[in-house]
């Protein structure tokens, strides 16, 4: 008996479980729900987009000058303009050299003219005489000769002494240093009493018609700017207009230009192409406009090409270079390609290939299908979130 119970426990158990299974529910086995991927679209919306190419530089002026004198003296007058940040006006006395001196070598060079007129009207008193002996045969033609070389030797030294005059009139009015142009002094290195050498540069000044700034640009972006690359365009077609910005006494302020013409020679290292902007009366200031001021870094954005029927998108919308995901009004992925005119920054602007109204996935997704069923983000009113909206705000701003 003791041998049979084991048994009997075993099949006990195997009975209960098998009461277990049939009085159980009956469950049917069903395939795992796909959940369709969450995605932010942006609302295509073609316009006019005008391109433009932000570079930077720093203002230098167009004309500069060194400040040097053409006579040796002293310096006995001095404009009190001529400091450094001086202004002045173009004919203004910057610099006076004492002309003693050169009054006196004046007054030399006149009397010199002088005697040579006085010895040349002799001459030819002479030679003239000498031509009527000659003819009576009381001279022999040697001193006819004579007569006639000393009337050459007398109109060589009247030349001669006329040209010193002229030196010396010259550089009496090299005593005075005149200002070539309306303009500014950079630095100067000279005060009154001061001896000054000729050829020794004093200061330097420049002008401050216009100023001036180098832009580099690389030779893609030349694509997007209508600018002349040839000299014979240059001379003929308008340039290009460019805004430059930059913090000046604690504001930040504009100041309009136009590129003037670009540089010939393209950096093999950097593919850079050099550009030349230029800024007319920079220091014409008023209420909203600080000076324009040499040495000054800005940044520049130049103004090229204006295009039709131009979407810009987020970069993110952007795949297999020239490609972009639609999301159809079934809310399917479709692939389309697109027209790609330009990458810049964090933007893609796209030609032909998008209309009015398409919808375009910007979310980042690991794979894709085409016809692939996505669910596109809404909030409880069924409108595109707050974030989707600002989004495309914010594109259509930029």
């Amino acid at each position: 008996m003791k041998r049979l119970l084991p048994l009997v426990v075993l099949l006990a158990g195997f009975g209960a479980a098998a009461l277990l299974l049939l009085s159980g529910p009956n469950v049917q086995p069903k395939a795992p729900q796909s959940v369709a991927p969450l995605v932010r679209v942006l609302i295509a919306e073609p316009r006019t987009q005008q391109f433009s190419v932000r570079t930077h530089g720093s203002i230098v002026p167009r004309t500069e000058s060194e400040l040097i004198p053409e006579v040796d003296g002293r310096v006995i007058e001095m404009s009190p303009q001529l400091v450094s940040g001086g202004f002045f006006a173009k004919g203004d006395l910057l610099l006076r050299i004492d002309s003693l001196d050169y009054d006196v070598a004046l007054q030399q060079a006149r009397a010199g003219i002088a005697r040579a007129q006085s010895d040349l009207s002799n001459a030819r008193k002479n030679h003239v005489r000498q031509e009527d002996l000659i003819r009576r045969g009381a001279i022999s033609d040697a001193q006819r000769d004579d007569a006639l070389n000393r009337v050459t030797i007398a109109e060589a030294t009247l030349d001669e002494s006329k040209a010193i005059l002229s030196r010396a009139r010259r550089d009496r009015a090299r005593t005075k240093l005149v200002a070539p142009y309306d303009g500014r002094v950079r630095s100067e290195r000279v005060d009154i009493g001061q001896f000054v050498k000729r050829g020794t540069a004093i200061g330097v000044i420049y002008a401050v018609d216009f100023a001036e700034v180098r832009l580099p640009i690389h030779d893609q972006e030349l694509a997007y700017l209508d600018l002349p690359l040839n000299q014979a365009a240059q001379s003929t077609t308008a340039l290009a207009p460019v805004t430059l910005t930059a913090e000046f006494a604690g504001r930040k302020h504009q100041w309009q230009g136009e590129v003037v013409r670009t540089e010939g020679e393209l950096d093999p290292t950097t593919r850079m192409v050099h550009v030349v902007a230029r800024v007319p009366n920079p220091y014409v200031g008023g209420d909203d406009r600080a000076p324009l001021a040499v040495g000054l870094f800005v940044d520049a954005q130049i103004h090229g090409d204006v295009l039709d029927n131009v979407t810009v998108l987020p970069r993110s919308a952007l795949r297999n270079d020239d490609q972009v995901l639609l999301v159809d009004a079934n809310n399917q992925l479709r692939s389309r390609a697109v027209e790609v005119l330009r990458l810049a920054d964090d933007e893609v602007y796209v030609g032909q290939g998008l209309k009015q109204g398409d919808r375009v996935c910007i979310s980042a997704l690991q794979s894709t299908s085409e016809g692939m069923l996505v669910r596109v983000a809404r909030d409880s009113s069924g409108n595109a979130p707050d974030a989707v909206i600002q989004l495309a705000d914010d594109m259509s701003d930029s």
